[in-house]
């Protein structure tokens, strides 16, 4: 009888109410996950950068708002992914890597990325206008439109794509001031959009150097650009940034009264380190995946809680 069972579970799986096997419902979910990117999830912790900077980050109202912006940020982005995946399928499959893709791996069928990444399209700023407010629904739309025409036609385009990848970074950092209605400092913005820039060229510098002189770029536009323009390009962008925190810290002017030290003007110090830091893997062409040179270099971890602490004894005034 065990046997026969058995037998029977071979040519017939167990079904799920929805008709398809459990396993097979399983897979899809994970590979819908894996498509979504959960590794680029850390980039929407940008959407506290505001508020913080503001000092409006620990009251229960503020972090129930922000945690919202996060997952709806998310839902967002991963739409996007989806799409794109989508959409790209056929050429994924043919490439070397990317053939490993959920999607073009044929683990989530072109069908259903389509769908699931329309349904997240439409309903990230739907959500966002009841449960935030008119602004940041508007800036997600945004977001997704200008995400898509770049996975459809932007990421061809010189200079295009580097403004387009860090506009994206900019909205993050901009979304949370204003799901919570906080001014947005002239400064914060400068300096948010160049530290941006300054870390996207020295992506893709260090993927022209990583390239250099093999077929088969990851990124069509790498074989346009040199080296030593997206060298410029980081430089460029990481002088800039420098140059507005530092009036931006110095815009707050001396100590306040209940400060013990001018720890905003200090904080320049602990910035201007972080950004040289992060310079010596830009030069040196391994700053193709930024987010494991921030998690992973503990020199540059250690700057960056200094200037965490710096800032926020700044902003308390203490």
């Amino acid at each position: 009888m065990t046997e026969r069972t058995a037998v029977l579970d071979r040519e017939h799986p167990r079904r799920s109410p929805l008709g398809q096997p459990w396993s097979g419902r399983l897979d899809l979910a994970l590979g819908l996950l894996r498509t979504a990117r959960p590794r680029q999830w850390v980039k929407n912790v940008l959407v506290v950068a505001a508020p913080a900077a503001a000092g409006d980050l620990f009251s229960p109202a503020a972090f129930l708002q922000l945690a919202t912006v996060f997952v709806l940020f998310t839902a967002a982005a991963s739409a996007v992914y989806l799409i794109n995946d989508a959409r790209d399928a056929e050429a994924d499959r043919a490439h070397p890597v990317k053939c490993r893709r959920p999607v073009a791996a044929g683990h989530v069928p072109v069908p259903v990325a389509y769908a699931v990444g329309s349904i997240l399209a439409g309903l990230a700023p739907a959500v966002a206008v009841v449960l935030c407010n008119e602004l940041t629904a508007a800036l997600l739309a945004v977001y997704i439109a200008m995400q898509l025409a770049y996975c459809i036609s932007l990421k061809h385009v010189l200079v295009v794509d580097l403004a387009v990848v860090t506009a994206g970074f900019l909205m993050r950092a901009m979304i949370g001031g204003l799901a919570l209605e906080i001014p947005l400092s002239r400064w914060f913005l400068i300096t948010t959009g160049f530290g941006a820039l300054f870390m996207v060229s020295a992506k893709r510098y260090s993927e022209a150097v990583q390239m250099a002189g093999k077929a088969g770029a990851t990124r069509a536009l790498l074989n346009e650009y040199t080296t030593g323009y997206l060298r410029f390009v980081w430089q460029l962008a990481a002088g800039v940034a420098v140059l507005a925190y530092c009036l931006w810290a110095l815009e707050e002017g001396g100590v306040a009264a209940t400060s013990l030290l001018p720890w905003r003007q200090l904080s320049m110090v602990a910035f201007i380190l972080a950004v040289l830091r992060y310079a010596v893997f830009a030069d040196r062409g391994t700053a193709g995946e930024p987010e494991d040179v921030v998690l992973r270099d503990r020199p540059l971890a250690l700057i960056g809680l200094v200037w965490l602490a710096m800032y926020g004894l700044a902003v308390a005034d203490w």
